[in-house]
């Protein structure tokens, strides 16, 4: 550490040293999309000798800091100050070895190291008593909870609600890695760890030498590598097939869309989208055609997998379809309510003409 040059650039700045500091060398920087350091300690990054350099710094930097986020280039004796978006880096300064950038401190709270430590002090002793109780198993409820509204904030497309629920998910993963830190089972850091290898591994064609041509040839290939690690981590004739890694607790739309694309990957397909559609009017007469109600569950469920097989080929999810359709029926249904209400019955008493009516106003509203 050059602890000559630290100090002459907060002489520079003109304010004390932070008791805590991030000093990395900027060209360390020039590959990285992601900052290699927690937001809420202030950085000094060094040697930022070249406008390529600063210009790819910035963009990584802001992949965490706001735009408006205020940043410090340092070049002898001379310094200036900018909003992160509205970064220059040398209309007025040069570019030496010795020039420095420094980013403060994005706040209390915003690295996970801190937010880590916020949960851990949960589960001590001087936390809280109902964070304390909580087990893997007593906290399934709240993970599955947290799943379904973050989906629904992203099926609504709110960014804000999104934001927020992506936090509550996030509470749910580091909650339940704490538990088993102190229960000796993993720690959050071998959770990051697996994870990390996993996508290395399962992306030779990003972070290794191996060329593969667009989507498709990903997804073979990543199910080549699954079936490998497969094998390298079955036993005899235990070994997993395809499709038992699917979690059997998914919804069922869901499960069959990873069903339908799992096999898909290793060519158990249909070679057109006529072969689904001719599927589909064949289990429609099969229906028609069912004698009792064990025959019509069966022949239900057959449509129902070859219509998430139809959304599959034409680039929909089928759960966010079935999801969508359910919010608007509720929004018409509601929309139906509020008309008889104002007409001064209730649905009750409405003949279904004019309910038809109503619910027909609402589609011409937007609804």
């Amino acid at each position: 550490m050059d602890l000559a040059l630290v100090s002459r650039v907060f002489d520079t700045l003109r304010f004390t040293p932070p008791s805590k500091l991030t000093l990395l060398e900027a060209q360390s920087l020039s590959s990285m999309h992601y900052p290699p350091f927690p937001p809420d300690m202030p950085a000094l990054l060094t040697g930022v000798d070249s406008v390529d350099l600063a210009l790819q710094i910035k963009k990584m930097l802001l992949a965490v800091y706001p735009r408006e986020h205020e940043i410090m280039l340092v070049e002898g004796q001379r310094s200036k100050v900018e909003q992160l978006g509205d970064f220059q880096p040398f209309d007025r300064l040069s570019a030496t070895p010795s020039t420095c950038l420094y980013i403060p401190s994005l706040g209390e709270g915003t690295s996970f190291e801190s937010f880590a430590e916020v949960v851990a002090h949960l589960r001590a002793p001087d936390g809280c008593p109902w964070d304390q109780k909580q087990t893997h198993q007593t906290l399934r409820t709240h993970l599955l909870e947290e799943a379904y509204e973050t989906l629904t904030a992203m099926d609504e497309n709110d960014s804000a609600g999104m934001r927020e629920e992506f936090g509550d998910l996030l509470l749910q993963i580091v909650l339940n890695a704490q538990i088993a830190t102190e229960t000796n089972e993993f720690s959050t850091a071998l959770v990051i760890k697996g994870i990390y290898d996993k996508i290395v591994r399962r992306h030779p064609h990003v972070f290794g030498d191996v060329e593969l041509n667009g989507v498709e040839g990903v997804l073979q290939n990543w199910e080549k590598i699954k079936e490998k690690e497969r094998k390298e981590n079955g036993v005899g004739e235990k070994e997993k097939g395809l499709l038992d890694g699917v979690p059997s607790a998914l919804p069922a739309l869901t499960q069959a869309l990873e069903y339908q694309d799992r096999a898909a990957r290793v060519g158990f397909d249909w070679p057109e989208v006529e072969g689904v559609l001719d599927k589909v009017r064949e289990e429609i007469e099969e229906i028609k055609q069912a004698q009792n109600i064990d025959e019509v569950a069966a022949e239900l469920g057959d449509l129902f997998f070859v219509l998430v097989n139809l959304a599959r080929w034409r680039k929909v999810d089928a759960e966010s379809a079935l999801r969508g359709t359910n919010m608007k029926f509720k929004k018409r249904f509601g929309y139906v309510e509020q008309g008889a209400k104002k007409q001064g019955g209730n649905l009750s008493d409405m003949t279904l003409e004019e309910m038809d009516a109503l619910w027909n106003e609402a589609k011409r509203n937007g609804l």
